[in-house]
C-alpha cells in the first residue's frame, strides 16, 4: 500500500511539474517583446534535473526548440562548470550547435536551488527578430555573417546582470530595445518556473527532485520501449527532394525498427549548401525524434527518457549535420522537411499510419522597411523590421483531411494581421485560404493561403523570402494528389525568388500563394457529401469538383441553391 501511495504521489508531482513549465511558457508569451513569441508561440520551456536531463516541457512551444533544448542544458553545465554554478545565476547562449540551431534563438538556463542546494534547472528559448549581421535570411556564406554570437556564459551572476554583455548586444543589433526586452523576458520566465518549483517542494516536503526524476524517466523510458517493441522489425528507406537555394536538395533516410530503439540514418543526404539553409544535427534530430514520437508514442510526455530510444545519425557536413562555420540562419527550411522524409520510410514499414507530405517549412518572411529613396520621403517614414509567421496546408491523414494553413511539424501559430501591422509600417492587403491548393484524395490535403504584402505610403522595403515547395510540391500518398506549389511575384508581374533578400520599390506589393498539403488515397473514394461540403465552403472550385471528384452539374446546382437559401450542405 505504501508503494502504491508513493506512485500516486509521484504522478501528482509529475502533473504538477508539467503545469509549472506551462506557466513558465505563458509568462514568456505575456512578457516577450517579439511578435514571433507573443503571437506565434515560437518558444520552448522546460525543467531539468541536476544532470541536465529534461523532466518536463511546456505544451506551448515548438518541437524544434524544445527537443533541441533537451540537449542544451548539458552543454551549459559543462561550459559553466559545476563549481561556478551559484544561486541567482542566469546563463545565456545563441550557439547554433549547443543551443537550438541558429543565432536567432536565444536560450537561457537558470539553476534552481532549494535549502541552499542545487535541485535542478529551468530553461527556455525564444526566437528573436534581429541579431545583427545580414539579418534573418539565407544570404550569408558563413555563420560569421549571420549575426552576433553569444557563447554559453553568464547573463547574471548571483543576481547581478552583466551590463558589459548588455552593451555589446545593444551595439550590434538593429532593434536593441526589443532584443534586450526579450532577454529579460526569458530570464523572468525561468524565474516564474523557479518560484513555482519551490512552492511545490515546500508543499510536498521535498528536499530534492531525485525521486520524482527517477519516476518520470523510468516510466517514460519503459512506456516508449513498450510501444517500439510492439512494432514490426525491419528497415526501409525514404527520400524527399525540395527546392534548396540555387539547386534542389535531397533528404535520404534509412529507418530501422529494432526491439528497443528506432534508428534514422541520413546517409546519402545532400551536402552543405553555400547559403544559410544548412541544418545542425541538433535541429534535424529534434524533428526526426518528434516525427517518430508523434507516430509511435504521442501520449507519452516528452522528456529525456521518452526521446532517448529514437537515435539519429547523419554524415558530417551533410545538410542535416552542418558543422561550424556553415551558414545556418534558415535551418528550419531543411529541418521542417525531416519528418516528411522519415514518414516516407515509416509508411513502408507501417502502412496507413502517417500523413501525406505537407507544406513542410513555415512560410515566413521578414520585411525591412525604410523611407523611400526614389523621391523625398515624408517625415512620418521610419525604419522597421517586421517578421511574420505563416503556414501552408498540412498533409492529409489516413482518416482525416489535412489542416488548412496549419504548421506541421513546427506547430507555431499563424500571426494575426493586426499584430503584424502594429509592429511597423507594413500593410497586409490580403490574407485568405487558397482554394484548390489541397491535394485531391479520399482525404483532401490542407489548403494554403494567399497573401498580398506592401508598405505604408512613403516606404520601400527589402523582402526576405524564406519559402520552399516552389518547384517541388508536397506529394500525395497511396494515390492522393499533390498539393499546390508556392508562387511569389510582385504585383506588376515581376518574378521573385523563393529565397533571399529582394528589393521592393515604393508602391509595389508582393503577391504570395502558399503551398497546399498533399492528398491521401484515391479521389474516387472520397465521400460525395464531403466533396459537396468542400464546394460549399469554397475549399474547392466547381471545376475541381467535376474534374477531380466526378460531381455532376445537378450536384453542383444543388450545392449552389443550398448556399443561396442559407441551408446546410
Amino acid at each position: 500500500m505504501a508503494n502504491q501511495n508513493l506512485q500516486v504521489s509521484y504522478q501528482v508531482l509529475w502533473n504538477r511539474l508539467i503545469s509549472v513549465v506551462e506557466e513558465q511558457a505563458q509568462a514568456l508569451v505575456r512578457t516577450a517583446f517579439s511578435t514571433s513569441v507573443r503571437e506565434a508561440g515560437d518558444l520552448s520551456a522546460g525543467v531539468y534535473d541536476i544532470d541536465g536531463q529534461m523532466l518536463a516541457q511546456a505544451v506551448t512551444g515548438t518541437p524544434g526548440h524544445v527537443n533541441a533544448m533537451a540537449d542544451a542544458v548539458g552543454h551549459f553545465i559543462r561550459r559553466i562548470g559545476s563549481e561556478n554554478i551559484f544561486e541567482g545565476d542566469i546563463y545565456i547562449t545563441n550557439d547554433p550547435w549547443e543551443g537550438t540551431g541558429h543565432l536567432h534563438d536565444i536560450t537561457m538556463v537558470t539553476p534552481s536551488f532549494y535549502g541552499g542546494k542545487l535541485v535542478g534547472f529551468f530553461a527556455c528559448t525564444a526566437h528573436i527578430v534581429d541579431i545583427g549581421g545580414r539579418g534573418f535570411g539565407a544570404d550569408a556564406a558563413s555563420v560569421y555573417e549571420e549575426g552576433l554570437y553569444i557563447p554559453i556564459m553568464k547573463f547574471a551572476e548571483r543576481g547581478e546582470v552583466d551590463e558589459t554583455l548588455v552593451r555589446i548586444v545593444r551595439g550590434n543589433v538593429r532593434e536593441p530595445d526589443q532584443l534586450i526586452g526579450d532577454m529579460y523576458a526569458l530570464a523572468s520566465c525561468n524565474e516564474i518556473g523557479y518560484r513555482r518549483l519551490k512552492d511545490m517542494m515546500k508543499e510536498f516536503k521535498l528536499s530534492d527532485l531525485a525521486g520524482i526524476a527517477e519516476y518520470i524517466l523510468d516510466n517514460s523510458r519503459r512506456a516508449t520501449l513498450e510501444r517500439i517493441a510492439a512494432l514490426p522489425r525491419g528497415s526501409a528507406e525514404g527520400e524527399l527532394t525540395v527546392d534548396g537555394f540555387d539547386s534542389p536538395i535531397t533528404l535520404k533516410v534509412k529507418l530501422t525498427i529494432e526491439a528497443d530503439r528506432m534508428l534514422s540514418d541520413f546517409e546519402g543526404t545532400s551536402g552543405l549548401d553555400k547559403k544559410g539553409i544548412n541544418c545542425p544535427l541538433v535541429y534535424a534530430k529534434a524533428y526526426a525524434c518528434y516525427a517518430l514520437k508523434c507516430a509511435i508514442a504521442p501520449e507519452i510526455p516528452n522528456n529525456a527518457a521518452s526521446l532517448a530510444p529514437f537515435e539519429i545519425s547523419a554524415p558530417q557536413n551533410s545538410i542535416v549535420n552542418a558543422l561550424h562555420p556553415a551558414p545556418v540562419a534558415l535551418r528550419h527550411i531543411v529541418g521542417h522537411f525531416v519528418p516528411d522524409a522519415v514518414y516516407n520510410a515509416l509508411d513502408k514499414l507501417i502502412p496507413s499510419l502517417v500523413p501525406a507530405e505537407g507544406a513542410g517549412c513555415l512560410c515566413n518572411f521578414q520585411v525591412s522597411l525604410r523611407p523611400r529613396t526614389d523621391e523625398p520621403a515624408p517625415e512620418h517614414a521610419v525604419r522597421s523590421e517586421v517578421l511574420t509567421f505563416n503556414s501552408g496546408g498540412s498533409g492529409a491523414r489516413p482518416k482525416h483531411d489535412g489542416l488548412n494553413a496549419t504548421a506541421f511539424p513546427s506547430g507555431v501559430m499563424t500571426m494575426p494581421i493586426e499584430a503584424t501591422e502594429n509592429v511597423g509600417p507594413v500593410i497586409i492587403w490580403r490574407k485568405e485560404l487558397r482554394p484548390d491548393s489541397g491535394g485531391v484524395g479520399k482525404q483532401r490535403g490542407g489548403l494554403g493561403q494567399y497573401m498580398e504584402v506592401g508598405a505604408r505610403d512613403g516606404h520601400e522595403f527589402d523582402f526576405q523570402a524564406m519559402f520552399d515547395r516552389v518547384d517541388h510540391p508536397a506529394r500525395g500518398r497511396h494515390g492522393g494528389g499533390n498539393g499546390a506549389s508556392t508562387t511569389i511575384a510582385q504585383d506588376d508581374g515581376s518574378a521573385m525568388r523563393g529565397k533571399g533578400k529582394q528589393f521592393v520599390p515604393h508602391g509595389r506589393k508582393v503577391m504570395l500563394a502558399f503551398p497546399g498539403g498533399a492528398g491521401y488515397g484515391s479521389a474516387d473514394l472520397r465521400d460525395v457529401g464531403l466533396v459537396k461540403r468542400d464546394l460549399a465552403r469554397g475549399y474547392i472550385s466547381a471545376e475541381s469538383a467535376k474534374r477531380d471528384y466526378g460531381l455532376n452539374d445537378s450536384d453542383i446546382s444543388e450545392v449552389n441553391t443550398a448556399i443561396e437559401n442559407g441551408e446546410p450542405v
